[in-house]
């Protein structure tokens, strides 16, 4: 049986990863040695040329990985992985933290270097120095007036799952007395 037929079979003649049925294609995981239906999956020409170049993606259309990325296929579950990496936005990162896979599919994930660029190099730290994350627990340090806002967040407060600023090593944002608000890093301790 061709690789095509195979995929069109699991696939249900369907993108694997958009759910769409117009303009399909047998599309080849990059950047893995490995070749067959485990590297492979079925992709419609949108999703390709996205995955192909970066200057054509639209946020929107990932959309969809909210669903696909639960596929019980590898090659589905890396390219999912790789697209969320490359789009940097708060519910792609979301959908990241919730995304789970085999070590060693990850590692396939991994093999282009998508998730290692210039945003990730960022690194915030807290008050002590230690590296935050997001998810990440923290207190603030000092009583802090919140711009816009008659607010003061109180020294000793706890903010739980942080999230960070892509372009500011210096900035975190969490909620506080149920406001969404932004703190600078030398403000906050990690709990």
């Amino acid at each position: 049986m061709s690789l095509e037929r195979e995929l069109k079979q699991r696939s249900g003649s369907k993108c694997e990863l958009s759910g769409s049925d117009e303009n399909l294609a047998v599309y080849i995981v990059p950047d893995i040695k490995e070749n067959g239906l485990k590297t492979a999956l079925y992709a419609s020409k949108s999703c390709i040329e996205q995955m192909d170049n970066a200057d054509l993606i639209d946020p929107n259309h990932w959309r969809c990985l909210n669903d696909s990325m639960w596929s019980e296929h590898d090659a589905v579950k890396i390219m999912a992985w790789r697209m969320l990496n490359r789009i940097k936005a708060d519910w792609t990162q979301d959908l990241l933290a919730m995304m789970y896979m085999e070590d060693d599919v990850l590692v396939l994930a991994k093999a282009s270097g998508d998730g290692e660029d210039e945003a990730d190099k960022l690194v915030h730290r807290d008050v002590n120095g230690v590296v935050l994350a997001h998810g990440d627990a923290v207190v603030l340090i000092k009583d802090l007036k919140v711009k816009g806002s008659s607010m003061v967040a109180k020294q000793g407060t706890a903010v739980r799952n942080i999230r960070l600023d892509h372009e500011n090593e210096t900035y975190i944002e969490g909620r506080v007395d149920g406001q969404h608000i932004v703190i600078i890093t030398e403000y906050v301790k990690k709990i």
